[in-house]
């Protein structure tokens, strides 16, 4: 069980998604390689782990945490357009305490979906939405 494992988990869930709204969304993890058309809205998912501890003596028990983000790409000029929806939906696909399994291993969103500052280019603005997860195993 790792924090690849968790990655699955978050990014299998916001394909899903993305993939059933009535106007799909790519979903780009990390390390694949995208090119997007002019004008295309479309997220990025990234799992930023933090340390990986265990409460233990023993050392049977590992604590895994980390921040599931994912950044909305939408075309520039449009104001903050379609981003701050899309945002709003993700918070609400990634409940505060919701458990996901896979496997042996289940991972809890410890906090609320957090937007961040818009960044903006001359072609795309970009919001980054972000929470907090864990999860134990022994």
């Amino acid at each position: 069980m790792s924090h690849n494992t968790i990655a699955g988990i978050y990014e299998a869930r916001l394909i899903v998604w993305a993939k059933a709204l009535p106007v799909p969304i790519k979903v780009v993890v990390e390390n694949e390689a995208y090119e997007p058309g002019n004008g295309v809205t479309y997220l990025r998912a990234f799992t930023l782990p933090g340390d990986t501890a265990s409460n233990t003596l023993a050392g049977d028990h590992k604590l895994y945490t980390g921040l599931f983000q994912v950044s909305i790409v939408t075309p520039s000029g449009k104001y903050r357009g379609p981003a701050g929806a899309i945002a709003d939906q993700i918070a609400a696909l990634f409940p505060v305490n919701e458990r996901n399994t896979k496997e042996a291993l289940t991972v809890v969103t410890m906090t609320p979906v957090e937007q961040g500052p818009g960044i903006s280019s001359d072609t795309t603005y970009t919001v980054p939405v972000s929470f907090m997860y864990r999860a134990d195993t022994d």
